[in-house]
């Protein structure tokens, strides 16, 4: 369901916002809890009373959160994401520069949704754990977008006897971030079999996968820890290492908004499923699963 930009929501919006049955609604207007007006013996919510409501009676989140977010999308740069951003005609910019640093942004209400892929290696899990450190009871959602393969792009001139990451040490490496996902994983690995990442050799830094594919297939670099989908467009050798699950950090107003309503629209189209069955390495299977609604 979609709420728009109406001055008022009825009392179906205002339970789709809450995410809570009507009859929780209705119980809030008996009980006078929730700002309403009636007109033709319909129930009416004024949206501006509606928001400092949520915000006056919200746990662990300031004003500052309930701030009209900008529509972008913000975190780490995945391929078949700014694809679907595009053609979904949703009117979202991205503006992709790590898991972390979108996690960062989209706490301080810089954008409506982030894309993330952070290993805790704790329980060997992927975002949940941070996502519910940092957000709690805030209004958002994490859902799972899709599974992708991770590992070593090569050139092929290099390739032969690489078998895992030990065997990068004679070659050079495209680092990320100290942002990205992706970097925090490698060096996770790298300190995991021993490997100080300070004897590697170096090329500069790739602020995005595909600039990290680029480097290694223009010869920058001999290899990157990159995803397979980019491997394979460009012809590189891909030595797989980790599945990794990437998620979408939401706020949750913005997700009844059209902008993101038109982008999960999208999802659902046979195009999106047959561009993401076309890219190897991923797998688009529980797309949508809500793993954390900090709202309920």
């Amino acid at each position: 369901m979609t709420i728009g930009d109406d001055e008022f929501l009825t009392t179906k919006e205002l339970a789709a916002l809450l995410r809570v049955k009507e009859r929780k609604v209705y119980e809030l207007v008996s009980d006078e809890a929730v700002p309403f007006t009636r007109a033709m013996g319909k129930l009416l919510f004024p949206r501006a009373a509606i928001d400092s409501w949520l915000i006056e009676n919200g746990q662990g989140f300031s004003s500052t959160a309930a701030k009209v977010r900008p529509n972008v999308f913000l975190g780490s740069h995945d391929p078949l994401l700014d694809w679907a951003l595009r053609e979904s005609q949703s009117g979202i910019a991205a503006f992709f520069d790590g898991s972390m640093d979108g996690v960062e942004r989209f706490a301080a209400g810089e954008g409506i949704a982030a894309g993330m892929h952070v290993f805790d290696s704790a329980d060997k899990s992927w975002n949940v754990n941070l996502i519910r450190k940092q957000f709690g009871s805030r209004p958002v959602v994490l859902v799972q977008w899709l599974w992708r393969e991770r590992g070593l792009m090569l050139r092929p001139d290099v390739a032969s006897g690489v078998k895992g990451l030990a065997d990068v040490k004679s070659l050079k490496l495209v680092p990320r971030q100290a942002e990205a996902g992706s970097q925090r994983l490698l060096e996770h690995l790298l300190a995991e079999a021993k490997i100080p990442l300070g004897g590697l050799k170096l090329a500069p830094v790739a602020r995005t996968e595909t600039d990290a594919t680029m480097a290694v297939y223009d010869g920058t670099a001999e290899a990157a820890f990159g995803i397979e989908s980019l491997a394979r467009q460009y012809k590189l050798t891909f030595v797989p290492v980790m599945r990794e699950r990437y998620d979408l950090l939401i706020d949750r107003r913005s997700w009844f908004e059209t902008p993101l309503q038109a982008f999960f629209d999208f999802c659902r189209t046979d195009a999106f499923r047959k561009r993401a069955a076309e890219q190897p390495g991923y797998d688009i299977g529980g797309m949508g699963k809500i793993l954390f609604n900090g709202a309920s």
